[in-house]
């Protein structure tokens, strides 16, 4: 894991070495993201609350993805960028004592390399990243006044050091736009060994740029996106989430998202990714780049 991450930090150098300087412009800490977070994938940097109505649970996500150094090659219309991330969901069940009672975490932190060729009318994408991920239950699952857990349910060693590629195209219309991606995924380490180490995603996002017109000045884009992550449990199923909603903002750039969510599948929750699950959501989150 850690000579990934090196060769990931230095691979810009090894570039800039082989590369004639004159032919490529470089910017450090660039504006904007290169690569948007996928919208229905649920292991994505983002801050917003999800709402479950059937337990009034909530789901709260806080993170972001930075991209550090971005360059641009212009004679082959081509961007590369270097960026990290670094992001945790929450499962809150219950608002106890003025606070949100955590139950659970799935805590995320890596880096990402982007690279995207720009056509007339879209572009083809690529992202490549390396992601430490880990799961823990909280003190809100832990019954004080007992002293022992809730539902007999103890924490579990949950662990996955993995590298994802994800391939796609996206296509810029004058009234939408859409993008879709698959891609392979391998993890180095995994805690239980019953999870299998390869797996695969895939999806696509569709936005339509103010069909109603703009709203306080700004735009209204409506959008629809699906993901599927295919992981071995250890029996290899999917993992399937649907989102549709509106965003208040250029899609490209910062806004407010406010979407319904359906999941089904494994649990997200990684402490609880045996259980077989389908639920319903309200939600809203921003994108702030």
């Amino acid at each position: 894991m850690f000579r990934s991450v090196l060769l990931l930090v230095l691979f810009p150098c090894l570039l800039f070495s082989q590369t004639d300087s004159a032919s490529v412009n470089y910017e450090f800490a660039p504006s904007g993201l290169h690569f948007m977070p996928l919208k229905a994938s649920y292991q994505e940097a983002r801050m917003g609350i999800l709402y479950y109505p059937s337990d009034a649970n909530l789901k709260v996500d806080i993170g972001n993805s930075v991209d550090l150094l971005k360059l641009k090659f212009p004679s082959s219309r081509g961007v590369l960028t270097f960026g990290v991330e670094f992001m945790a969901y929450a499962y809150s069940t219950s608002y106890s004592g003025h606070r949100l009672q955590i139950d659970a975490l799935d805590g995320f932190f890596g880096g990402n390399a982007a690279f995207s060729k720009s056509y007339d009318e879209g572009r083809l994408i690529s992202r490549f990243r390396i992601i430490h991920n880990s799961a823990h239950l909280v003190d809100g699952h832990y019954d004080v006044e007992q002293g022992v857990w809730r539902g007999s349910k103890t924490p579990i060693p949950f662990t996955r050091d993995f590298g994802e590629l994800l391939l796609g195209y996206e296509a810029f219309k004058k009234n939408y736009s859409f993008r879709i991606f698959g891609g392979p995924a391998y993890s180095t380490l995994v805690r239980p060994l019953e999870i299998k180490k390869y797996s695969f995603s895939s999806g696509f996002e569709y936005a339509f740029y103010n069909p109603f017109g703009q709203v306080f000045r700004k735009d209204f884009n409506l959008f629809a996106a699906y993901y599927i992550n295919i992981l071995g449990t250890p029996v290899f199923h999917g993992n399937n989430n649907l989102v549709a909603g509106v965003k208040f903002g250029q899609w490209f750039d910062k806004g407010i998202l406010l979407y319904l969510n359906y999941y089904t599948g494994n649990n997200m929750f990684s402490e609880y990714f045996k259980d077989n699950i389908q639920r319903f959501g309200i939600g809203f989150s921003i994108d702030f780049l």
